[in-house]
């Protein structure tokens, strides 16, 4: 039974985790920083890099994550964001306007008594920070490459068949946490439906050079085809940006296949100047965007999180923030089931978990969804409400500071409920 960092030394484990992307990696790190005495076995269907070798793997590819101030504080708390740090762009400012209509937003991070409202990071250094991490903590198994063949329920906990190279094994969990991606095969093999709403839009993805600083302000561009994000990149003097240009589905091909030169003339034309001129553009990538939401997230001895549990558009960046508070509000959950010697896997417990964080998800994936639905049409009365909503938030502060808190990953809860119980 080969594993990447250590040999098993037993079938058994007290939690499993499937999926060693951003978020089962984030989940991993909690959980061995809450408690060492935990057994943790970290599933991948990838091979796992060594050294500085990069992190091949989809969730860690060419895009950058907003993360929110609530997600870097949690990074601090874990003690990884001094590594994270070294490679991150701080968002001082979020400037939010709609194309073609007067009004819009700025949320700025001195006003919110903040040093920055969020920081920008490349998935690649993100990823190579939580692997080398997780490579390095006693209390993780890793096994990678490795997949799960198949998954038997038992009375007290999960087993689950291994395969790993020309070998096949039984690995006996108390709880079992799917974070396999939001196409998980595992989800799907358990039965677990997904609610799915498709926008019939996919998203641009590409870095590009400024002519002016970017002055650390991220811009959310909203325009009748969709939106648009231009997050703030170290880069050379601050002149560069991450780009995620949301386009309908028919006209994907086209934008894609437009040289450089016209490409920067057509998002030049989209977006304006408020960043100078687009002076050039790396390597163009896309992918389609839809809302999937598992109609289930807790089994007796099972969750299932990440991007298996919610895929959301990326405007806002809501996404993996969000992901980040449900691994911090279920790992504070079971330390506490621990502490009260209660199994991890007891479905008592787990629903805990849910219900807490029920109202977040729900506001979070609504917000989501709304402002999406609102901002990508030229409707007429779609349009005029989207400007007085716009001029709503300027003029009453409570609607503002709610956009603020989501922004911030604050939606849900100010304080994220881990504390250190070694």
């Amino acid at each position: 039974m080969p594993s990447s960092n250590v040999n098993l030394s037993s079938n058994t484990t007290d939690i499993a985790i499937v999926g060693g992307g951003m978020v089962g990696a984030t989940m991993a790190a909690l959980l061995a920083y809450l408690r060492s005495d935990w057994r943790i076995t970290l599933i991948e269907s990838f091979e796992f890099p060594q050294g500085d070798a990069p992190a091949y793997q989809s969730s860690y590819d060419d895009r950058s994550t907003a993360l929110a101030h609530g997600t870097v504080e949690l990074f601090e708390q874990m003690g990884l964001w001094a590594v994270m740090s070294q490679y991150a762009t701080s968002i001082r400012q979020v400037h939010v306007s709609d194309r073609g209509h007067f009004g819009g937003t700025i949320i700025d991070a001195e006003k919110l008594a903040v040093d920055a409202v969020g920081q920008v990071v490349a998935n690649a250094h993100l990823g190579r920070t939580l692997l080398c991490h997780i490579q390095q903590c006693d209390a993780i198994q890793i096994l990678a490459p490795a997949s799960v063949a198949g998954l038997q329920p038992l009375q007290q906990g999960v087993k689950l068949q291994i395969k790993q190279a020309d070998e096949q094994y039984d690995l006996q969990a108390q709880l079992t946490i799917i974070a396999d991606g939001a196409e998980s095969s595992l989800r799907s093999r358990l039965g677990i439906d997904v609610n799915v709403e498709d926008y019939r839009q996919s998203a641009i993805i590409a870095n590009v050079t400024l002519s002016h600083s970017h002055d650390h302000v991220a811009y959310e561009r909203f325009t009748d085809q969709g939106p648009m994000a231009l997050l703030p990149l170290g880069g050379k003097q601050g002149c560069q940006s991450a780009l995620v240009w949301t386009q309908p589905a028919h006209k994907l091909d086209a934008i894609l296949n437009l040289s450089d030169a016209d490409f920067l003339a057509e998002l030049q034309q989209r977006f304006g100047f408020r960043l100078g001129h687009f002076a050039a553009v790396g390597k163009r990538d896309s992918y389609p965007l839809h809302l999937k939401v598992a109609s289930e997230q807790v089994r007796s001895s099972l969750v299932v999180m990440g991007n298996a549990a919610h895929f959301l558009h990326p405007v806002a960046g809501q996404g993996f923030n969000l992901a980040v508070r449900d691994c911090a509000a279920l790992a504070s959950i079971l330390n506490k089931a621990q502490q009260q010697k209660q199994a991890l896997g007891s479905l008592s417990v787990l629903r805990q978990y849910e219900q807490q964080q029920q109202s977040d998800q729900l506001a979070t994936i609504q917000f989501s969804d709304k402002i999406t639905r609102l901002f990508s049409t030229s409707n007429l009365p779609a349009a005029l409400l989207r400007g007085l909503g716009f001029f709503g938030l300027e003029v009453v502060p409570p609607a503002k500071q709610i956009l603020a808190a989501q922004t911030m990953g604050q939606g849900g809860k100010r304080v994220i409920p881990i504390t250190e119980s070694k």
